[in-house]
């Protein structure tokens, strides 16, 4: 199952040249770019975990394609997210987002049917990969 999350998320992955040209488009912009990674892309989790700090300065593409090779490098099963933020009004407002790396397989979402009284059904999604392994293991340690 492909997750589809983000600006580009009807388009097969984009290349690394395509990835670029849209770097080059928000910085001509005056946007900052941050990337963020997560193995968990429920909708919900609007909160990845940050990979650095926030590109407030970087003016040239290339700079940020290095620091998406390091966190691809970091984190190759994960999803990563490159972020774009416009800060001309005071506050830091993601103005696009668009995945650019994908694990090798999605783990997928399972759907919950709870029955509750009055013949009310209740449905939700869970992420497998947040069901996988014993505690720890889903972060790369244990005990």
């Amino acid at each position: 199952m492909k997750v589809t999350q983000g600006t580009f998320s009807f388009l097969p992955p984009l290349t690394d040249a395509q990835i670029s040209k849209q770097i080059d488009y928000c910085l001509n912009k005056g946007w900052s770019i941050g990337l963020e990674y997560t193995d968990d892309p429920h909708p919900r989790n609007t909160f990845w975990e940050m990979f650095g700090n926030p590109m407030f300065d970087i003016s040239d593409a290339a700079g940020v394609m290095m620091e998406l090779q390091a966190c691809r490098d970091t984190f190759h099963d994960h999803y990563i997210r490159l972020t774009a933020f416009d800060s001309t009004h005071g506050t830091e407002s993601v103005v696009l987002s668009f995945i650019v790396n994908r694990p090798e397989k999605e783990p997928g979402f399972r759907l919950i049917r709870t029955e509750e009284p009055g013949r009310t059904l209740r449905y939700s999604i869970e992420s497998y990969a947040t069901t996988r392994g014993a505690e720890g293991e889903r972060y790369g340690y244990s005990g």
